[in-house]
């Protein structure tokens, strides 16, 4: 959980590397969970709790018990805010469809302007879903089951810093509706043609980009009126200045309304509650020690994408190791060279020969075997939020502590025994991204010098595996 004046924050993820994304953009000290169990645990005083659902390859029953679960683990099952009080006071946020008192007219307005204006919840716990920006996944059945108990749910799924917009309730990729982008191909059921059906069956209403754009007290009050007649409101947004509309706009609400949205909505939510970012190379690497172990670059994709990042990275000095997708589809480990201390070692999934759609699961499950039977403590770059939790769970880590970004999406944290670990979305990075991760964990080790913070920041499309 954690407190900053006196708001809390839930995060729920459906993978680890959205996790950790949301984590680092919600600029608040975060302990990132991948059992939601461990929420009853708790943590140092100050910490935002993000739980990593693994739900993303669940069914939908599954996925929406899982979020049920979180959500009563967390206190939320009640709408009872975790800081135990029950919600708001007499004069504190309405609810959503309530009219103010005829009498408190100036209240309610003065109420509006400081929500609007100040980072404070006014005691509020905010509870945050994690959904992936192209929809994949269960994302109606969670939706479905976080609304339960809620008064509301603002639902913004656009993610400007990875040119992914919603326009007349769209997603647009690159300009592209999402239901004609080639981002789906790896999955093995249709994209949908709008966030309203991909929420399905949520009660949604769509909020136009122009309603957006009238400002926060006047989107409260369509917020309002959409709750008012049962349903969810899934804004329009195009640029982060949007989803900062949205988010201060929900702030207007009461505390049980909740927010569902992708990392662009989460990064609105942290510059209202968290620390001002330093910059791109938040991470703290560990100390400079005489004998660094290995760093092991975990490429969980076949596409050309990720072919040219593993090249830049091999180029700057790395050592490469491809491996056959039908080797890694076995039930054994395949066996591999330990690395040396000091070095950096990146281990990809030979696409040569092809990846068949439905057997990206049974490669993942594969590198997972293969890494954790590697002696030692290498730390570890692991893309895609499949591939990082399967990798997790088969070296026994439980929790990771963020430290920050080092760039967008390419998330920095700790074990509790000290070991790096970066996580990276699959469609996240560009064609230096391996390259700027190594270099900003073993500056000393690799021959080219760290690309601008502007090289890597743009994403790629890339990924068969998630």
């Amino acid at each position: 959980m954690c407190r900053r004046d006196d708001t809390s924050v839930v995060a729920l993820a459906d993978d680890l590397s959205g996790a950790a994304e949301v984590a680092a953009l919600l600029r608040l000290p975060s302990r990132l969970l991948l059992h939601p169990a461990d929420l009853a645990v708790s943590g140092v005083p100050g910490e935002c709790a993000v739980v990593d659902l693994d739900s993303r390859y669940l069914g939908d029953a599954a996925a929406a018990e899982a979020v049920r679960a979180a959500l009563a683990g967390a206190g939320a099952a009640d709408g009872t805010p975790a800081d135990g009080h029950r919600g708001a006071p007499a004069d504190g946020p309405e609810r959503p469809g309530a009219e103010p008192a005829r009498s408190g007219a100036h209240e309610h307005g003065s109420r509006a302007f400081r929500a609007v204006n100040s980072p404070r919840g006014e005691g509020r716990t905010l509870w945050y879903k994690k959904c992936d920006s192209l929809l994949r996944g269960p994302v109606g059945a969670e939706a479905a089951a976080f609304a339960e108990g809620a008064g509301a749910v603002v639902i913004a799924t656009a993610l400007p810093a990875a040119r992914r917009v919603v326009r007349g309730g769209t997603v647009l990729a690159d300009g592209v509706p999402l239901h004609e982008h080639p981002a789906w191909r790896a999955e093995e059921r249709p994209a949908p043609r709008s966030v309203a059906e991909a929420l399905a069956p949520l009660p949604t209403a769509d909020v136009p980009l122009d309603t957006v754009r009238q400002g926060p007290i006047a989107l409260a009050g369509r917020f309002r009126e959409v709750a008012a007649l049962g349903r969810h409101p899934v804004c329009d947004a195009e640029t982060d200045t949007d989803l900062t509309v949205i988010a201060a706009a929900a702030a207007l609400l009461g505390p049980d309304t909740r927010l569902l949205g992708s990392g662009g909505l989460a990064a609105a939510l942290g510059r209202r509650l968290g620390s001002p970012a330093p910059g791109p190379a938040r991470h703290s690497p560990a100390p400079p020690v005489r004998s660094e172990p290995p760093l092991l670059v975990v490429a969980g994709s076949a596409e050309p994408g990720v072919v040219e990042q593993v090249a830049r990275l091999v180029a700057a000095g790395a050592q490469h190791v491809a491996l056959s997708p039908g080797l890694l589809a076995g039930p054994d480990p395949v066996a591999l060279p330990e690395p040396a201390p000091g070095t950096v070692t990146v281990v990809s999934v030979d696409g040569s020969g092809g990846v068949r759609p439905g057997s990206a699961r049974r490669i993942v499950a594969g590198l997972a075997r293969t890494v954790s039977a590697l002696p030692g403590r290498p730390d570890l770059v692991l893309t895609g939020g499949e591939t990082a939790r399967r990798v997790l769970d088969a070296i026994g880590v439980t929790t990771l502590w963020p430290a920050g970004e080092i760039h967008h999406g390419a998330v920095h944290s700790r074990t509790a025994d000290g070991r790096s670990v970066v996580t990276r979305p699959g469609s996240f990075g560009g064609p230096d991204s391996f390259l700027r991760i190594a270099a900003a964990l073993r500056p000393r080790l690799l021959s080219s010098p760290p690309p601008p913070a502007s090289a890597a920041t743009a994403p790629s499309q890339q990924g068969v595996t998630q």
